[in-house]
């Protein structure tokens, strides 16, 4: 009896294993396709894909015409009418709730404006008055991902009239996080940013589109080059602590070759991953 209840329990640790190991999750760079192959990428600290507004806090007030910059999280960018992976693009909602059927198509209306070109920003002209934006990522047919904000409630307290290149200046792509000079603790986030310029998957083929690629330097040591060719606009990096020089390209999607690049900005990592 000893020995079968030996037995039974040797079998039942054996099964209990196997059902642990079916369930347990994929790797991050299986389960999140987004995040580079590379041993300083990591995933944001909530795991999870989110829309959000760069530029824009709860409670903010702004006089009309804005701009409205966006970010995306574990996520990348495509065109409408175009499918790469899990890349979607931005629907800005104007007093609008999340839809509560997420296997409808988005709307075409006044309150559901759509960047189906690969956008990272919008000019928005809203008359005076409190609004609540959310910002909702969507497929190639305008069918909603789960990846949104969180509602933000903006006061605009006037509007004028002025052209729209004047809020937006000349087309560029910046890196908006890490400021230049910052001291920064790893893991910390490179957010990127195109103005005037379209962001895709490349394996969409999407003319008049591109994706970023990031260059890391830092003295005595070899560049290290991330290519963010799934749409991605930022990135969580744990780099060795150091000085690092960083600089963001925006790569043309047909012929791979920089269309513009931003100033480069100087980092100083404290503590992160070992050298």
């Amino acid at each position: 009896m000893k020995l079968f209840n030996s037995l039974l329990a040797v079998v039942l640790t054996s099964l209990a294993g196997a059902a642990l190991s079916q369930a347990a999750p994929l790797a991050s760079s299986q389960a999140t396709p987004e995040l580079l192959a590379h041993p300083w990428v990591e995933p944001p600290p909530n795991r999870q894909p989110e829309a959000y507004f760069t530029n824009l806090k709860d409670g903010d007030s702004r006089e009309a015409p804005f701009v409205l910059r966006f970010g995306l999280a574990m996520r990348g960018l495509v065109p409408a009418g175009k499918t790469a992976g899990r890349a979607g693009h931005h629907h800005l909602l104007i007093n609008q709730p999340l839809p509560l059927d997420f296997k409808k198509p988005l709307p075409f209306t006044e309150q559901y404006i759509h960047f189906g070109k690969g956008q990272m920003e919008a000019v928005v002209d809203l008359k005076p008055g409190t609004y609540q934006l959310n910002l909702l990522l969507a497929d190639q047919g305008h069918i909603p991902f789960f990846v949104y904000s969180k509602p933000l409630r903006v006061t605009v307290t006037a509007q004028k009239k002025i052209p729209a290149a004047t809020v937006t200046g000349a087309r560029r792509v910046e890196i908006l996080s890490p400021s230049d000079q910052q001291r920064v603790q790893g893991p910390f986030r490179v957010q990127f940013h195109a103005s005037g310029y379209n962001i895709a998957h490349q394996q969409a083929k999407a003319a008049d589109t591109g994706h970023f690629r990031l260059t890391l330097e830092r003295p005595g040591k070899k560049a290290e080059v991330l290519d963010f060719r799934q749409g991605q606009t930022e990135v969580w990096l744990n780099p060795p602590r150091g000085e690092y020089a960083i600089r963001l390209e925006l790569l043309d999607n047909l012929s791979e070759k920089p269309v513009a690049a931003s100033e480069a900005i100087r980092v100083n990592v404290m503590s992160a991953a070992a050298s």
